[in-house]
């Protein structure tokens, strides 16, 4: 399965859609997307998985090596439009205290 991915940046963030699922296979073409920006620390992440269908550990662990890279730059990471079952995902493995995750698409 692909990964569709849509980058824009704005004046504080950058805005990365991502859509289909996200797991072992994909998660590389992501981590190619995150990679050059989270190195800048220049601006914030926010991360838009409302088309996502899948998410699996090693999508998570994704966004735990970016959190970690934004905060030695004082930026923040937000994951939004995420479903009620990657929500749980979230959830259970405590990633939702460590790091801006939310239903709606817009940061709150």
């Amino acid at each position: 399965m692909n990964l569709n991915i849509e980058t824009t940046e704005h004046e504080n963030y950058y805005e990365i859609k991502v859509g289909g699922e996200l797991d072992v296979y994909t998660a590389p073409e992501l981590q190619e997307v995150l990679q050059p920006i989270r190195q800048k620390g220049t601006h914030d992440i926010h991360v838009n998985l409302q088309d996502v269908s899948y998410l699996d550990s090693t999508g998570l662990g994704l966004f735990v090596g970016t959190l970690k890279s934004l905060n030695e730059h004082g930026k923040s990471l937000y994951v939004l439009g995420v479903s009620e079952r990657i929500e749980r995902l979230f959830e259970i493995t405590g990633l939702k205290e460590l790091m801006h995750v939310n239903k709606g698409t817009e940061v709150k």
